[in-house]
């Protein structure tokens, strides 16, 4: 077992080396010289090993030190003990930075580390895709200089990191910037994405007005003639009239709030499990009866039905989606309109569509009319009751059966919306006579 060095080991290697040349020199003489080479012996061999010791610090590349003897194996073993410890130490160091830095690109935030001066020193994948930063490339690079806003450059400069900083970036997004002591001299800035935060808020916002809005113009005309009836005496025709219109305004304000209740219903919905066999031929043939009786003779109708196409899914949802597809054909276009209603079997699944040769839909309205509220002729909508909500209900009720809405448009040609359910919903014949038996 070593031992660290001390005076008595010392002396006794020292007297190890003398006590030979006093007894030789007692013996025969020549005392004090044998003395002078014993001392000069024992100075050779510590220079000796401190010349080894200095050839490995400085010059020799191998890690391991090199062996000694007597006094200086324990200051060799020592050294190479202390070399372990420290190389398991890096390893700690280096285990505990990447597990920083991993579980800083795991965060959902941009992570950028910099100096007080705002030097940059190290920034995850996150901060790359949203600050546009390059790693390795911005190292050392001032963050001032790379993210080049008024706003941005007050708040570092201010050096008021109490409450954050929210800043919209030449690429549209959002960002909510927090700035904090990461270690002495060093600041930890994160970045966290909220323009999905912020659409939302505007989608509330927009959700209510809307809302307000159409119910503001039945309460409002309901108001003016139960005023008028109650300040004057109306005839028979007039009073007529104004019940017919009360009726009209009532019916359609129930409509909405109907329509309310099913969005908010669909969208709060978990996700279902789709095992529920949902008849679409069956719900097809109850609709068209439906379909001719609001159209009354006004259109021409065609169903293309495959008698037995059964899919898995919703029945709710479904027949929530496929009525309003309907009945907005039948609603939004003019008298003499042809519309082809198809429930068919192709390669990519069960294929619903619904195509009229009315006037069309113009191409900067397409990619907005699965928004509630959105129509396209506002006054045309309201004289036929549309509310706008019937097309975001069919989005959400898709979305629950991993579909979506496709809408094309020819003006004056062809208009059909069409969504396609995936294979593997649709019920096969094996499993129509399970159900049965």
């Amino acid at each position: 077992m070593l031992e660290r060095l001390s005076w008595k080991r010392l002396l006794s290697e020292l007297g190890l080396a003398c006590v030979p040349a006093l007894i030789v020199g007692l013996l025969w003489g020549g005392l004090p010289w044998l003395l002078l080479v014993a001392v000069l012996a024992v100075l050779f061999w510590h220079f000796y090993n401190l010349m080894r010791l200095s050839h490995w610090l400085w010059i020799d590349r191998t890690m391991t030190p090199p062996s000694g003897r007597g006094s200086w194996e324990p200051q060799f073993y020592g050294l190479y003990q202390m070399q372990l410890r420290n190389r398991r130490r890096r390893r700690e160091l280096g285990n505990l930075i990447k597990r920083f830095r991993s579980g800083a690109e795991s965060l959902p935030d941009a992570v950028v580390l910099t100096t007080e001066e705002g030097t940059i020193f190290w920034c995850n994948g996150l901060a790359q895709q949203y600050l546009g930063l390059r790693w390795p490339e911005d190292n050392g690079q001032n963050i001032l200089n790379l993210l080049r806003y008024p706003e941005f450059s007050r708040y570092i400069r201010q050096r008021d990191f109490n409450k954050p900083l929210t800043l919209v970036l030449n690429n549209q997004h959002h960002m909510e910037f927090r700035v904090m002591p990461y270690s002495e001299g060093q600041w930890l800035m994160v970045a966290r994405d909220v323009t999905q935060m912020h659409q939302l808020e505007g989608a509330r916002r927009n959700f209510f007005a809307n809302v307000s809005h159409e119910l503001r113009t039945p309460l409002t005309v309901l108001q003016g003639y139960l005023e008028m009836m109650n300040d004057s005496v109306m005839n028979e025709r007039s009073r007529g009239k104004a019940l017919q219109t009360m009726q009209e305004q009532t019916r359609r304000m129930n409509s909405l709030v109907k329509q309310l209740l099913t969005l908010s219903r669909i969208e709060a919905a978990p996700a279902i499990d789709l095992k529920e066999t949902v008849n679409v031929p069956m719900m097809l043939h109850l609709l068209q009866r439906e379909a001719e009786t609001l159209s009354n003779g006004r259109h021409e109708i065609h169903f293309h039905t495959d008698p037995h196409l059964n899919v898995f899914g919703n029945d709710e949802q479904l027949r929530s989606a496929i009525s309003n597809l309907v009945y907005n054909a039948i609603n939004h276009t003019p008298d003499g309109t042809r519309i082809d209603i198809s429930w068919l079997r192709d390669r990519q699944g069960a294929h619903f569509t619904v195509c009229d040769n009315g006037p069309g839909i113009s191409a900067e309205h397409l990619p907005r009319l699965t928004e509630r509220f959105y129509r396209v002729d506002k006054a045309r909508s309201r004289t036929t009751g549309g509310s706008g909500l019937g097309l975001a209900i069919v989005k959400h009720a898709l979305s629950h059966h991993n579909s979506r809405l496709d809408i094309t448009s020819e003006p004056h040609k062809k208009t059909c919306f069409t969504f396609t359910l995936a294979p593997r919903l649709i019920v096969t014949a094996g499993m129509q006579e399970n159900a049965v038996h």
